[in-house]
């Protein structure tokens, strides 16, 4: 992430900036699992006349007869969005970066146990979608709205006679109210859903509120790639910036410039770092070791927020995650943690040691 840092300092960063705003396809899961392991647990119930549905979506258009009771949700935070409408998934994605023992996050855990349910079977999708390992689990729906799902492995998932609900448009572009709205219509709990919907956006509100330095305040959200020639810069695709909207902050000029539809970062090269600047500068940093090597490297000093210290480097991966990969269960974490950091950067209190 910089010309000052060693390369394999940079390589961890980028890579997990890249698995928070992307976290990966899906993988070659070693589970030998069957239907039969365990029970399915569903602790609300479908809307009347909610089936049949079909539901349009970036790889078809996929149509589900009854409710749903064996759900794989393929994508980093995609199980997040089944159980906060009561339905426990019976397979997901291993959380490998920034995960628990359970290879699960601490707000899934939290929700998994209020609702009394076991955790789902893991499946680490790092080399793509383990359509064989998904099929042997026998699902009767898989939802991947937050996630890269190839043409070729949705044909060969509904091939084998399954459903499955892509992403609307891009990968890993969707918001977190299109996943909870797609995957509320295919659980039949589109009632819920908008409850859902409505607690979490006055969150959002009563943390804007909380914070009202943000308002129409600028940023840049952006970092030296492992590659010291170039920045990556999120753009208003990407769900960081987005929530950072929905707080009441403005992209800044560059990254209103440079956004294109689908992609959710671009690169700049190394010597243009001023036009990083914004009211506040956020970036990633992996340790406090290398936060000040961040605060100490020229290139990321000729950022004017930076030299004015309203900038701030997250090094809680906890606290990164929550915000990367926002879904109704993960964004009240990251409101408490992640926001008082970026107005205290915007007050001019930010990540300079």
């Amino acid at each position: 992430m910089k010309r000052s840092l060693t390369a394999p300092t940079f390589v961890k960063v980028a890579a997990a900036t890249l698995l928070l705003a992307a976290v990966s396809g899906c993988s070659t899961g070693s589970t030998e699992s069957n239907a039969t392991d365990s029970e399915p647990t569903a602790a609300s119930s479908a809307d009347a006349d909610a089936f049949p549905v079909t539901i349009e979506h970036a790889l078809g258009e996929t149509t589900i007869e009854a409710e749903p009771t064996r759900v794989f949700a393929l994508g980093y935070a995609e199980a997040d969005y089944p159980l906060s409408l009561g339905v426990v998934p019976v397979g997901a994605d291993k959380i490998e970066y920034a995960g628990n023992d359970n290879f699960s996050s601490e707000w899934f855990d939290a929700e998994l146990a209020e609702l009394g349910g076991e955790q789902p079977e893991r499946f680490s999708t790092a080399d793509g979608v383990p359509v064989d390992e998904i099929v042997k689990l026998q699902p009767d729906l898989v939802t991947a709205t937050q996630s890269g799902i190839t043409q070729e492995e949705y044909d060969k998932l509904t091939e084998a006679g399954i459903p499955v609900v892509a992403y609307p448009d891009a990968p890993y572009n969707t918001t977190w109210q299109e996943s909870l709205e797609m995957v509320g219509e295919a659980l039949g709990r589109s009632d819920l859903a908008e409850e859902v919907k409505a607690e979490t956006e006055q969150a959002i509100a009563d943390t804007a509120a909380k914070y009202p330095q943000l308002e129409g305040k600028t940023f840049t959200f952006a970092g030296p790639n492992a590659d010291p020639s170039s920045f990556y810069v999120y753009t208003s695709m990407d769900n960081r910036p987005r929530l950072l909207v929905e707080l009441g902050m403005e992209n800044s000029p560059l990254v209103e410039e440079r956004s294109e539809p689908g992609q959710f970062l671009f690169n700049i090269s190394a010597e243009r770092t001023e036009q990083l600047d914004a009211d506040v500068f956020l970036t990633y940093a992996n340790s406090e070791a290398n936060l000040k090597e961040l605060a100490e490297d020229p290139l990321v000093q000729q950022i004017p927020a930076v030299a004015d210290n309203r900038w701030y480097a997250t090094v809680d991966v906890t606290e990164a995650v929550g915000f990367s990969a926002p879904s109704p269960l993960s964004l009240p974490s990251a409101l408490e943690r992640y926001v008082p950091k970026v107005a205290a950067a915007v007050d001019g209190d930010g990540s300079t040691p």
